[in-house]
């Protein structure tokens, strides 16, 4: 017998709660350790509990929020162990998607890696911690695409995601004046095809401000 599917309207508003509130995860809009409801949830995003739970055991599977054994779901606290664990997750995986991307580095892809990159200092001037962030991970998210290795990718999306509430705390941490020097060295490195220039520009810049606030 033939099971019938959830209706488009269910999957839809389903869909709509976990994609939004993974966004706000990922970009740093919501601090480490903030308790979320599904109440909230639903009516935040204007849909019942329903919804709203079935994206909360979405983005508990992907580490993006953590749930107690008395049901309290919030986003994690990570330890220093757990943020030094997911910097070297992003060296090995980020640094073979920008070794991937690197024989499909156009200059359109260099242009367009220089533009956002302008974009981040605009942020980092009005001091837009929410903007630095997802600009940032625009950069990283264009080059990696080159490397045409979705699996890969979907790896170090997942990564982010369970750093977005932390990599909030440490652009409070970094004060930056100025857009990364790394994201410089990566364009350079492209530019140039230098793939050990590239390799080294995209570890170090992944790593070296994390490392800084589990220090």
């Amino acid at each position: 017998m033939l099971i019938n599917p959830k209706p488009d309207s269910a999957v839809s508003t389903h869909d709509k709660v976990y994609r939004g509130l993974r966004s706000q995860i990922m970009y740093g809009e919501i601090a480490p350790g903030a308790a979320l409801t599904l109440r909230g949830i639903g009516a935040e995003y204007g849909v019942s509990m329903t919804p709203a739970r079935e994206a909360v055991r979405r983005l508990v599977a992907e580490g993006a929020l953590s749930l107690s054994s008395s049901g309290r779901v919030a986003t994690p606290e990570l330890s220093n162990d757990r943020i030094e664990e997911l910097a070297a997750l992003r060296s090995l995986i980020e640094v073979e998607l920008a070794s991937r991307a690197l024989p499909r580095a156009h200059i359109a892809l260099i242009e367009r890696l220089h533009s956002i990159n302008l974009t981040i200092a605009d942020v980092i001037s009005n001091r837009d911690a929410v903007g630095y962030i997802r600009a940032n991970l625009e950069f990283h998210r264009t080059l990696y695409l080159r490397a045409q290795a979705p699996a890969m990718l979907a790896m170090a999306e997942t990564v982010w995601l369970q750093l977005g509430p932390t990599m909030r705390a440490l652009y409070g941490r970094l004060r930056r004046t100025e857009a990364p020097h790394f994201h410089r060295l990566i364009i350079a490195a492209l530019k140039a095809g230098d793939e050990p220039g590239l390799r080294l520009a995209v570890r170090s810049d992944v790593t070296q401000g994390l490392r800084m606030l589990a220090n």
